[in-house]
């Protein structure tokens, strides 16, 4: 299944909306059969990361643990099957493929081939950083943009910031830290420009919990032999963040010259992994399905605080706490949260991941505690 098309199920199966639908999400969660790493009763919530608390699925690591015998091989010898199954699912020859230790280094990689010796990247802020400290290690000049009112992209004020020696834009959508998602047609028409004059590169890390119907990917785009990067990840839908698997997507010629900057690819068993997750509907189902009701549940206690958040479309929320977030992180860890860092200037602003039912009670009875 494409995709397009499983994330259209989250639309068709009516899971989008607010605590009116979660006898929706409870009804498939609860028929889905899954062996997890989420415990009952948690007394302890890790919500900083921004991971999935349920997988890798059954089937995934049943795929894990039948593959030691070859992990004495090198990754090139096995990922072909998995590059053919990402190019179909993306639509794409497998020359547009490069594969990554997470999306992370891929990030990197092209953080390096745009940014060395003086490139100069226009990004947000806040935003994902993995690739804009890096490229600054090497050299690049990054433009920090700020936020619009809505604490998304400011797409015309990153567009006059285009000079000579622009060699990237940095899209991170949804992004983060804020959750927020950029207009289509306005996203579409702003690469579809701005990549005559300079590569843009698109995260698409959280693409899956989208939760607008019929919202494209900027793969179109690479389809269309235009100046786009798109990178994708298994870490977040899939639960495969501690595997580091990830993949970009750009025209073959551009692939090549990323590729050439890889600099650890991923592993065997991580390989393995992921072929399995790319045909396993029932687990990437569940955890969205699971995700919605997580963030209803933050929803709930944010309402009940009366504090200003943004509705997301990815696995975490992002809202204003009111106090110092240095302290709210302190605090918080005090009664066994763990929250997102700092993530300036929205310096009273937490980041808060989705995670089990008993993560999300634990962290309503500490954020009442905390914030009262």
């Amino acid at each position: 299944m494409k995709t397009l098309d499983r994330r259209q199920w989250l639309k068709t199966a009516g899971l989008s909306g607010g605590f009116a639908l979660l006898g929706g999400v409870n009804s498939y969660a609860g028929n889905y059969q899954f062996s997890s790493i989420a415990k009952e009763n948690e007394p302890f919530a890790k919500l900083n990361s921004n991971e999935n608390p349920f997988g890798p699925s059954k089937r995934v690591r049943e795929a894990i643990t039948n593959s030691f015998d070859v992990a004495c091989r090198y990754p090139s010898m096995v990922f072909r099957p998995l590059l053919e199954q990402i190019a179909e699912t993306e639509g794409v020859s497998i020359d547009h493929i490069v594969i990554t230790g997470g999306s992370t280094e891929g990030l990197k990689a092209t953080g390096i081939t745009y940014g060395i010796d003086g490139g100069e990247i226009i990004a947000a802020d806040p935003t994902f950083q993995a690739m804009l400290r890096y490229a600054e290690n090497f050299g690049a000049y990054v433009h920090r943009v700020p936020v619009d009112e809505y604490m998304n992209h400011d797409l015309e004020a990153m567009a006059n910031r285009i000079n000579t020696k622009t060699t990237l834009i940095f899209l991170c959508n949804p992004n983060n830290p804020t959750g927020t998602l950029l207009d289509k047609i306005k996203l579409r028409d702003f690469c579809s420009s701005v990549s005559k004059k300079t590569m843009v590169f698109s995260d698409e890390a959280y693409y899956d919990f989208i939760t607008e119907p019929d919202y494209p990917s900027m793969v179109e785009l690479v389809k269309e032999g235009m100046n786009v990067i798109v990178s994708k990840t298994f870490s977040k839908v899939y639960g495969l963040a501690g595997m580091r698997i990830g993949y970009l997507v750009a025209r073959p010629d551009v692939a090549q010259r990323l590729r050439s900057n890889i600099m650890a690819m991923t592993n065997v068993l991580a390989i393995e992994a992921a072929k399995t997750a790319l045909l396993d509907d029932d687990f990437y189902k569940f955890s969205l399905a699971k995700n919605v009701e997580a963030k209803n549940f933050i929803y709930k206690t944010l309402d009940d605080l009366n504090l200003e958040y943004i509705k997301s479309h990815t696995n975490f929320v992002f809202f204003k706490t009111g106090h110092p977030i240095s302290k709210m992180i302190a605090e918080m860890k005090k009664e066994n949260v763990l929250i997102g860092r700092p993530f300036p200037p929205f310096n009273e602003w937490a980041r808060i991941s989705t995670g089990t039912i008993d993560n999300m009670k634990l962290f309503d009875r500490a954020l009442k505690k905390v914030i009262s």
